[in-house]
C-alpha cells in the first residue's frame, strides 16, 4: 500500500493497538465471495424475502479442538449435567455429557466451580444502528418520515466498529437480532447476525437466518405522527394503518402470482414493478418473513393478533410485552413468544402495569418466554435479567427450574430468530456457541469468563487482547489517523 495512504495509516495505527493487530489482519485478509445473481431474476420471479436479498459473507474464525471438563453445563436442551463435559472440535459442539472422553490434543480447560450455557442471544438488539457514540450522525435507528417504511432494512445501516458489541461479547453474547426502531407501524426487515469482530454487516450476517419485519403499535407511532397532524394519531389510525397496509401487500402478491402463472404456461408477460415495502410485507405473507412486533398493552396483542388473522400471517413474537401476563392464554394457544424484561416498568404509560413475575406466569402458562434487552447495557446483563424474573416467580409461587429458565437467553431467543436448529442449545453438531461462567449464571456474581462463537475464542476475561477491539472503544489508543 502506498505510504501515506489511508490504509498506511489504518495499518500502522493497528499496529499500536495491543492484540487487534493478528485479528483484523485475519479479517483484512479473507477473500470475500463474489455475490450470486438475486434471486429475482431466476425463472419464478416474485416478492419475499429472497427477492434482492444480500448474501451473507460470513466465515467462523479460526478454532482449535477444545474441551470444558469437570462443569456444571445447562444445555438449554435437558436436564444440568454436574463435572461434566464438553467438547468443540472445527466451530461444532462434538460431544457434552457426564462421561465425555477428550480427544488427545484438545485443549483442555478445567472448569471446576464453573458453570456452561449456550451462548447469550439477544433478540432485540439497535446496535450498530444505534451505535455509541449516539451523536446525529451516527444514529439510524428509525427511518422517521412515514408511518410505513417496510422498505428500509437494518442491515443496511449496522455500523459494525460499535464498541458496544465488544461490551455485549464481554456479557456472553454470541448472536443477536438487530432490530429498526418503533417509530412507525412498519419500521422495517431486522436482521440476526453473529457476534463477531468485522468490517461489513454482511460478514456479521448469520448464514441462512430468515429476515423479519419490526412492526410497532400502540404509543410510539400515534404520538410521533399524531404530533404532526396526520395519521396515526390514535390507535384506531393505527390499526386502520396496519390494513391499508396488508390489503395493498396482498393486491401486489395477487399481480405476482398472476404473472408468474403466466410465464408458467409460456406466455409472454410483463412483471409488475417492484415495490420495496411491499415486497417485505408479501414477504411475510409467504411466510418468508418472521413479524416481531413491539407491542405493550394486553389488549393491543389481542387486537394484533384478530389482525394476524384476518391477512393471513403469523406472529413470531410481542417485544416488551410488559402486559402479556393478562393474556397468557391466548398467546399460548396461538404460539406467540413473548420478548420482555425483567425489571422495567413505568417509564411511559403503557408500561405502568409491568410485573417483576410477568416471565413466570407466562412461562407456566406454557409461553416461550425471552429476556431481550433494547440496550447496550442490559445486554451485557441478559442472565441477571433471567435471575430477577425467576426470583420473582418464585416469591409468587410460581417455581421454574434453572433448566428452564436459561432458555430464556439462549433456546427461545433462537427460536425467535428462526436458528433454532443451529444454535441455542448445546447439542451435538449445533454451532460451538458457548460461555463459560465464574458462577452459577443466575447470580449477580456471575461473570462470563470464556465466550466461544463457533468453537473460536472470542472473549478471555483473562486476556485484555480479546476485550476491546473497535477503534472506537473509549480509552482505546486510536492511533494517528
Amino acid at each position: 500500500m502506498p505510504h501515506g495512504s489511508s490504509a498506511h495509516r489504518f495499518a500502522k495505527a493497528l499496529r499500536k493497538v495491543p492484540g487487534r493487530v493478528a485479528i483484523m489482519t485475519a479479517l483484512l485478509t479473507v477473500p470475500f465471495p463474489a455475490s450470486p445473481a438475486l434471486a429475482g431474476s431466476s425463472a419464478k420471479a416474485g416478492p419475499g424475502a429472497e427477492y434482492g436479498s444480500y448474501p451473507s459473507t460470513y466465515k467462523p474464525l479460526p478454532s482449535r479442538e477444545t474441551a470444558i471438563v469437570n462443569a456444571s453445563i445447562l444445555t438449554a436442551a435437558g436436564a444440568l449435567i454436574e463435572h461434566g463435559t464438553i467438547v468443540m472440535r472445527q466451530g461444532r459442539i462434538l460431544a457434552v455429557g457426564k462421561d465425555v472422553p477428550v480427544p488427545a490434543g484438545a485443549v483442555t480447560i478445567d472448569g471446576t466451580g464453573k458453570w456452561v450455557t449456550p451462548g447469550v442471544i439477544d433478540a432485540h438488539s439497535h446496535l450498530g444502528v444505534f451505535p455509541a457514540p449516539a451523536v446525529k450522525g451516527q444514529v439510524d435507528l428509525n427511518e422517521n418520515v412515514a408511518p410505513n417504511t417496510a422498505e428500509v432494512w437494518a442491515e443496511h445501516a449496522i455500523w459494525p466498529q460499535d464498541p458496544n458489541f465488544d461490551r455485549v461479547r464481554a456479557g456472553g453474547v454470541t448472536s443477536m437480532l438487530i432490530l429498526p426502531g418503533s417509530s412507525n407501524l412498519f419500521g422495517g426487515r431486522g436482521v440476526a447476525i453473529k457476534n463477531v469482530p468485522a468490517l461489513t454487516a454482511q460478514a456479521m450476517k448469520f448464514p441462512g437466518a430468515p429476515y423479519d419485519l419490526k412492526m410497532a403499535c400502540g404509543e410510539n407511532p400515534k404520538s410521533r405522527y399524531g404530533s404532526r397532524g396526520r395519521s396515526p394519531a390514535t390507535r384506531m389510525g393505527n390499526v386502520a394503518g396496519y390494513r391499508k397496509a396488508w390489503i395493498d401487500a396482498a393486491d401486489y402478491l395477487r399481480k405476482w402470482d398472476a404473472y408468474n402463472e403466466k410465464t408458467a404456461r409460456g406466455e409472454d408477460a410483463a412483471p409488475p414493478k417492484r415495490d420495496l415495502a411491499l415486497e417485505t410485507l408479501a414477504g411475510v405473507l409467504k411466510g418468508e418473513i418472521l413479524v416481531q412486533n413491539h407491542c405493550y398493552r394486553a389488549d393491543e396483542m389481542a387486537t394484533m393478533i384478530d389482525l394476524s388473522k384476518e391477512f393471513g400471517y403469523r406472529i413470531t413474537a410481542f417485544h416488551h410485552a410488559t402486559e402479556a401476563y393478562k393474556v397468557a392464554g391466548l398467546l399460548a394457544a396461538n404460539g406467540i413468544c413473548v420478548a420482555t424484561w425483567a425489571d422495567h416498568w413505568g417509564f411511559k404509560m403503557e408500561a405502568y402495569d409491568a410485573i417483576e413475575e410477568n416471565a413466570a406466569i407466562l412461562a407456566k402458562a406454557g409461553v416461550c418466554v425471552v429476556m431481550h434487552s433494547d440496550s447496550a447495557e442490559r445486554a451485557q446483563r441478559l442472565n441477571v435479567q433471567a435471575a430477577i424474573a425467576l426470583a420473582a416467580g418464585r416469591r409468587a409461587g410460581i417455581d421454574i427450574p434453572k433448566t428452564e429458565a436459561v432458555k430464556w437467553f439462549t433456546a427461545y431467543p433462537a427460536r425467535i430468530m428462526g436458528v433454532a436448529d443451529r444454535t441455542g442449545t448445546l447439542e451435538p453438531g449445533k454451532m460451538a456457541d458457548v460461555v463459560m461462567w465464574n458462577h452459577d449464571p443466575f447470580s449477580i456474581y456471575a461473570i462470563a469468563e470464556k465466550v466461544f462463537i463457533d468453537g473460536a475464542l472470542v472473549f478471555d476475561a483473562d486476556d485484555p487482547a480479546t476485550q476491546h477491539r473497535s477503534d472506537f472503544e473509549l480509552g482505546q489508543p486510536a492511533g494517528d489517523l
